[in-house]
């Protein structure tokens, strides 16, 4: 099982970027997709989750400003990130609960992607 993810760079605060990640491999079913960041120094927090019902949840410094949502055909989850501030710079993760086709439950990360706010 892969991810890929995609989408980050360089953007001034307030501004938006959307984060896409995509599922690959001996996939049965997926469960939970997340999205965690890690700034530098700091321990790798998660930003928002859903659920194969489609429930969300997120950390209490993103409520309101990012939005996740996942398509299950495609085996995507997309972070949209919306006034961001500087202290959202970081590598972000995605994450994945993945049943293979042979019956295992993984959990799967991708390679991460820099996204960096500053002026």
């Amino acid at each position: 099982v892969q991810l890929q993810a995609s989408g980050g760079g360089l953007v001034q605060p307030g501004g938006s970027l959307r984060l896409s990640c995509a599922a690959s491999g001996s996939i049965f079913s997926i469960n939970a997709m997340s999205w965690y960041r890690q700034a530098p120094g700091k321990q790798r927090e998660l930003v928002a989750a859903i659920n194969s019902g489609e429930s969300t949840n997120y950390a209490d410094s993103v409520l309101g400003r990012f939005t996740i949502a996942r398509d299950n055909a495609k085996k995507t989850v997309v972070l949209q990130m919306n006034n961001l501030k500087p202290e959202d710079t970081a590598v972000y993760y995605c994450n994945a609960d993945v049943r293979t086709g042979g019956g295992k439950w993984t959990s799967s990360w991708g390679q991460g992607t820099q996204v960096t706010v500053s002026s």
